[in-house]
């Protein structure tokens, strides 16, 4: 519907014209026409390339924040607490005294996540070659976070079975899982109490990968809302058909 007015014009501005006028001008046409084409249209591939360089634009910076001393900690966002289902735990040992053993753990456990955070990179950005083309042009037209949304519903999973390892060895470098053995024997040794010894490594990869989803879906809002965020002519075509 977009072409018809155009192509009225070049028919109504031919009327009257020579022969040779006339194949002058149907030149000029089709070269006006191929251009306006050309910024008009956005091709399958296009919008797929678009969506990947979105999203790995947004694991780039997620990642590289939470990466940081503090990225996880100093972040209310995606900072990670003591494990909710044995705060009774953290409750009692700071009853008993041992505050600061509890808030060094909470460190220790968010430095483990930030250690972490660095080698999550190369697994996102390979997740993310596997979108399809009618993946990208459904996520163009949805909502704010759908790339996110739809790179955790489909890479949650595998993402977490290759960071636990990855996580379990950050943890024990930063002392995090002796620390919470050591808080949770504590504990344990407690007369009457109900003994826990709940998967801290589980937990922590949960929550840290929670963390950077929501690092990612922020990037991916930008780049949505602000065009100042589109830093290549790509990522500004691709998403200037959903403004």
């Amino acid at each position: 519907m977009k072409k018809l007015p155009f192509l009225l014009i070049v028919v109504i501005l031919l009327a009257g014209c020579t022969a040779q006028q006339i194949q002058q001008a149907q030149k000029t046409a089709k070269g006006v026409l191929d251009d306006y084409l050309e910024e008009d249209q956005l091709t399958s591939d296009q919008v797929a390339s678009g969506l990947k360089e979105a999203l790995v634009k947004g694991i780039t910076k997620g990642t590289n924040s939470a990466s940081k001393v503090d990225g996880y900690l100093k972040n209310p966002k995606i900072a990670i607490p003591f494990p909710p289902d044995v705060q009774k735990v953290a409750h009692k040992l700071r009853d008993l005294g041992m505050g600061s053993q509890v808030d060094k753990f909470v460190t220790t456990l968010n430095r483990g996540a930030e250690e972490a955070a660095k080698e999550a990179k190369p697994i996102f950005v390979n997740a993310i070659k596997g979108m399809t083309v009618q993946d990208a042009w459904g996520i163009l037209k949805g909502e704010d976070d759908a790339a996110t949304t739809y790179l955790r519903g489909k890479t949650f999973d595998q993402l977490k079975s290759k960071f636990q390892p990855v996580m379990q060895k950050a943890l024990d470098q930063t002392n995090a899982t002796k620390y919470y053995s050591d808080l949770v024997n504590t504990y344990n040794k407690i007369p009457f109490i109900e003994k826990v010894n709940p998967d801290l490594n589980d937990y922590a990869t949960n929550r840290a990968l929670d963390g950077l989803f929501t690092l990612v879906a922020q990037e991916e809002e930008k780049i949505r809302e602000d065009p100042v965020a589109r830093t290549t002519d790509l990522l500004k075509k691709v998403f200037a058909q959903q403004d």
